[in-house]
């Protein structure tokens, strides 16, 4: 199958928002790829699907890739990934002098070519996150999550999942219910329930993400333990169809690792469906939106308990009073 590339060079906080409008124009996965400084002492660039080798992106810019099935209509793609990138500014996001290309790829080709970048790394300190093709050894007290993102989000690379898993390592104490909103690969879900967790609804709305993260769970063997449903956000729990008994609300946690636009508006749905003294770790917040969305966090009636920073990203826990 041949894939349509469209891609957009642009500043560094807006590469989530870069992101956010490919998959609204129907992109079928979403590709990042971030510069670094040259003393940076990180081994390899970040991306949502998986590890890129380092490239010649200029300082403080990144390369965010959609991808798009054959018959897309990519000059109307193109035209209006444009205009949204020029209005940017108008939401305080700075896109920088951005372009936009477009190419084309082969699956075939993609499949195996990224493969070679994406070896298991050490995500916290007892998390190893491993891809499904690669050996691993763990050492005592490390727990290994094993995964094949294939075209989902979510290989533990990237800081804003790093930080999620950093802080559920902080939050799980064991036997927690959790939901996990916008679950891509499943990695965070995995993650909790390795760490402890009793059972998580894993959601997200798009197919591709849903059909990887229930492979992810039968990699890992949690199948009785994690249930993978498509959902707009936290929707399938105002009518409960289709979700198990065991997996509705309240619950214990909630994971999100979303934009900060995306976080606010979830946040009136996570105060319902959390139990008292229950736990909200929101992720995908850049370093402009941090003080706007803890803010907001704390006006719809959440406590904050601690901020997790990398980079130039932040996760947020807090909590239901």
């Amino acid at each position: 199958m041949l894939w349509h590339e469209v891609t957009v060079l642009a500043r560094l906080e807006a590469q989530e928002m870069a992101a956010h409008f490919l998959w609204e124009l129907g992109a079928s996965g979403v590709a990042i790829e971030e510069s670094r400084p040259r003393t940076s002492e990180r081994g390899a660039a970040y991306g949502e699907w998986f590890e890129l080798p380092p490239g010649d992106l200029p300082e403080g810019y990144a390369k965010i890739t959609g991808y798009f099935a054959e018959g897309t209509d990519i000059p109307d793609v193109e035209r209006r990934l444009r205009r949204a990138l020029e209005e940017l500014s108008a939401f305080g996001y700075d896109p920088g002098e951005f372009a936009v290309t477009t190419g084309s790829v082969r699956e075939e080709d993609w499949a195996e070519a990224w493969k070679q970048y994406y070896k298991p790394v050490r995500v916290t300190e007892r998390l190893i996150v491993k891809p499904v093709w690669e050996p691993y050894d763990p050492r005592p007290g490390e727990i290994v999550v094993e995964l094949d993102p294939g075209m989902a989000f979510g290989t533990g690379t990237h800081p804003t999942t790093k930080l999620c898993l950093a802080a559920l390592e902080r939050s799980v104490k064991g036997g927690e219910t959790a939901i996990d909103v916008g679950t891509g690969s499943g990695i965070l879900a995995i993650g909790a329930v390795k760490l402890g967790a009793a059972r998580v609804l894993a959601l997200d709305l798009d197919p591709v993400a849903v059909s990887s993260a229930a492979s992810n769970v039968r990699l890992n063997g949690l199948e009785d333990r994690i249930e993978v449903r498509r959902s707009d956000l936290l929707e399938i729990l105002k009518s409960g169809e289709g979700v198990p008994a065991a997996f509705r609300p309240p619950a214990d946690l909630v994971t999100a690792n979303l934009l900060a636009e995306i976080i606010l508006r979830l946040s009136d749905d996570v105060m319902r469906v959390l139990r008292p003294g229950g736990t909200f770790i929101a992720s995908g917040i850049y370093e402009n939106r941090e003080d706007q969305t803890a803010r907001a966090l704390r006006e719809a009636g959440f406590e904050e308990v601690e901020r997790l920073r990398e980079e130039r990203w932040t996760a947020l826990i807090v909590r239901k009073p």
